[in-house]
């Protein structure tokens, strides 16, 4: 290592470049300008074989170093006078470099091949997937990219732009735009090596959690227009998520489009049978489920109309003419589906600030993990997508259950845990009737629930996503008409409430197990 290393920040000449890329795009139209330029170009494979049949002049790797490829081609380009080409620092190293007959390589433009690619494959096992790890496209965009000084590294198609009208203006490359891209060929690395590692570990919570992201869009603003903000997805990911949705109509979205779409998707997801979930501010403020959608539908809206202003409206099933007639009838930002007849996008135009989003057919949701940023590090969970039943659960009142008490009891479970904690929620006849959510005060979420709820909660269900620590909330419900409870049970009071709902006549069962959502 250098005692004192400095780094040239002057413009430099571009006299020879390496080209290697899997992703071929406008390269063939990148070389013939460098050709143009009188700038040498080194090949290898694929690349060469198609800047050849462009009729571009190239150097196989293999006679310029003198050594052939070996060992089925994976060895070909780490040899000296490739590396020495490239790690060579100019004003210190032409010495070595002239008595080792080493060239100076100016310009690496080099990708590598998308291993999500090979590990999505069917039948895919660990033998292929390491077949597949690429050693010297990582090496040579490295080396290139640490002297930077020196050398120019290109990893993406995109920025053949930015050398082409640099060397056609100046005949030389900038240090700034060096660094830019020297910037991205360490994230283009970065980002391959989080997916092999990933793929590779057996714990799903290893010592070390690795991420890596490509940006999906740039936006307006984040929650405030005063933030910043962009959304990034997981690279090769082709899942039915909002982020790989069909955008029929409307704006681009926005951060909070995108939370609440996000939000919608995954509690309209908890159902087998025709859903609909309507979002505002995160938390699902109408959930129904049925057999005919418009009906699901506006039994969904109706259960909070006030907060469903400006909402998202999610749905498990084809969204149809009648359905798009009736949403058009008031205000909400988005509408998603997996899919929309015809006449219903053509009944959507009429309002074109609405967006509208083909997510595809989806199933029910997946385990995978979530991750949150906090300061100076991460908080990694498993989603939670645990399937409650009626065998799980525990009467504990003297008064037994319906059937049909305990079938919505089970619905206010799937609907509870996407919402904020604190939270309640009260339903019946598979429909949300009342919700408070996000409250420090359990009892507080209770009669935010009774409030929102009215003359409906009579008959219904109220679910509650920890325990109850108190019986206030019990004396809260007492004379309502709400007939039964579901909750986890687990306080040191518990005998307390179960006693206040024997008081009221009150059916209680027990989970288990929370949702709490933070």
């Amino acid at each position: 290592m250098l005692d004192n290393p400095t780094l040239n920040q002057n413009p430099i000449k571009i006299n020879r470049a390496l080209i290697s890329v899997f992703d071929k795009t406008g390269v063939v139209e990148f070389a013939q300008i460098l050709h143009e330029l009188g700038v040498e170009i080194l090949s290898t494979g694929g690349t060469a074989k198609a800047l050849r049949a462009a009729n571009i002049p190239i150097i196989d790797v293999s006679d310029y170093t003198h050594f052939p490829e070996i060992m089925d081609g994976r060895v070909k380009t780490i040899n000296p006078l490739v590396e020495g080409g490239i790690l060579g620092l100019r004003d210190k190293h032409s010495n070595d470099a002239k008595s080792n007959q080493i060239q100076w390589i100016d310009l690496v433009v080099c990708n590598l091949y998308p291993f999500f690619e090979t590990i999505s494959r069917k039948g895919c096992d660990l033998a292929l997937a390491l077949e597949n790890v690429d050693i010297g496209g990582p090496t040579m965009i490295r080396s290139a990219a640490k002297n930077v000084g020196w050398v120019c590294a290109v990893v993406a198609p995109a920025n053949y732009t930015i050398i082409m009208d640099e060397l056609k203006s100046n005949g030389e490359l900038s240090f700034k735009t060096r660094k830019q891209l020297s910037t991205k060929a360490f994230g283009h690395t970065a980002k391959y090596d989080t997916i092999i590692h990933n793929y590779l570990k057996d714990e799903k919570l290893s010592e070390d959690f690795s991420i890596t992201f490509e940006k999906h869009s740039e936006m307006r603003y984040g929650e405030n227009p005063h933030q910043s903000a962009a959304s990034y997805k997981i690279p090769g990911n082709e899942e039915r998520n909002i982020l790989n949705a069909t955008i029929h109509q409307g704006k681009k979205l926005s951060y909070n489009n995108i939370m609440d779409a996000d939000g919608a998707l995954a509690c309209v997801r908890e159902f087998e049978r025709p859903a609909c979930v309507v979002v505002k501010h995160s938390n699902p403020c109408g959930v129904a489920i049925g057999t005919n959608l418009l009906d699901v539908y506006t039994r969904a809206f109706n259960a909070d109309s006030i907060s469903a202003f400006g909402g998202i409206v999610a749905f498990n099933r084809t969204c149809t003419k009648d359905v798009a007639i009736a949403i058009s009838k008031v205000f909400v930002e988005i509408v998603l589906a997996p899919n929309f007849e015809p006449d219903a996008l053509d009944i959507f135009t009429k309002k074109k600030n609405l967006r509208i989003l083909g997510v595809g057919e989806f199933g029910e949701r997946q385990p995978k993990v979530e991750v949150r940023n906090i300061d100076g590090g991460l908080l990694v969970q498993d989603v939670d997508t645990k399937i409650i039943s009626r065998e799980d659960l525990t009467v504990v009142t003297d008064k037994q259950p319906t059937d049909e008490e305990i079938e919505t009891a089970l619905f206010t479970w799937k609907v509870l845990r996407h919402a904020k904690s604190n939270g309640i929620l009260i339903a019946k006849n598979n429909t949300s009737v009342g919700l408070g959510a996000g409250q420090v005060s359990r009892v507080d979420a209770v009669n935010m629930a009774l409030r929102k709820g009215g003359e409906n909660v009579k008959g219904g269900v109220l679910a509650s996503d920890a325990f109850f620590p108190f019986r206030d909330s019990i004396d809260a419900i007492g004379n309502t008409g709400v007939s039964a409870v579901i909750q986890p049970g687990g306080s040191i009071r518990d005998q307390e409430v179960i006693d206040a709902c024997n008081e009221y006549g009150i059916a209680m069962v027990f989970t288990g197990i929370r949702c709490f959502k933070h």
